[in-house]
């Protein structure tokens, strides 16, 4: 399915198949008419615990003063506004996203909260990063991978940015363990998502996308060893919230 020269290929949209052409766009839809509310909505969906995903995200990074961090699909910022403070301003964070409304989101909130010395603002497609070979020490993709068409070349491309000894964090909703948990959550994502994303964003449709696109992710040995076939080593992942998140780590060789 990943043959890089077939332009008829299909891909997943959710539980849609579309040409592979038409995916990107497809997903851009989604975000531009999610942008504004973005934050609120995962608020809600989450009860407030994607914040806390995304702390054990930064303590597992391992960033430091003076290092250089790329935040893959940042959104709107809440990654890359922890690590601008972990960096300093002897190192850099880039917040790179292929969606413009959710880059000025996340540029706009940023620059509210003061955040903007060491940050850079990219609009960069995950397939194909415009950086350097070995610049960056830090890697992270959260809530982005699902969204990538090809994501075979989206984990070779953040591999031939990374420095040696460069480390990438993947946060990604994942598959539950527990038959009762995926149940129960199958039940809140494909019935309350959608009604909340009615409610808060008037875009029901979006949030079932969203909701799909989690079910067509791969499952936690599946992207572990998606990401050594890229050629990142110890590969390990932890499971949070009993799988409904797992975060995914790699380090380059």
């Amino acid at each position: 399915m990943n043959k890089h020269n077939d332009s008829e290929r299909t891909t997943h949209f959710g539980y849609q198949t579309v040409a592979e052409s038409e995916k990107a766009n497809k997903v851009a839809e989604v975000f531009h008419s999610v942008a504004a509310k973005y934050d609120l909505m995962n608020d809600l969906m989450s009860a407030g615990i994607h914040r806390l995903w995304k702390r054990f995200t930064i303590e597992l990074s391992g960033v430091r003063q003076g290092n250089r961090v790329l935040d893959i699909a940042g959104g709107t910022g809440d990654l890359t506004r922890k690590f601008s403070r972990l960096v300093g301003p002897e190192g850099e964070v880039v917040l790179a996203d292929i969606n413009a409304s959710m880059l000025k989101v996340g540029r706009d909130r940023l620059l509210d909260k003061g955040v903007a010395g060491n940050v850079r603002f990219v609009q960069a497609d995950a397939e194909a990063l415009p950086f350097p070979d070995n610049h960056f020490d830090c890697i992270t993709i959260a809530f982005g991978l699902r969204n990538v068409t090809h994501k075979d070349r989206a984990l070779e491309s953040m591999l031939r940015v990374l420095k040696p000894g460069g480390r990438l964090l993947v946060l990604e909703f994942s598959k539950p363990g527990n038959p009762l948990l995926s149940k129960a959550y199958d039940q809140y994502s494909f019935t309350l998502m959608p009604l909340m994303g009615k409610l808060v964003t008037n875009d029901a449709e979006s949030y079932r996308y969203l909701a799909e696109s989690i079910r067509m992710h791969p499952d936690q040995e599946t992207l572990k060893a998606m990401m050594e076939e890229a050629g990142f080593a110890r590969v390990s992942y932890h499971n949070m919230t009993g799988g409904i998140v797992a975060l995914h780590r790699g380090i380059k060789p």
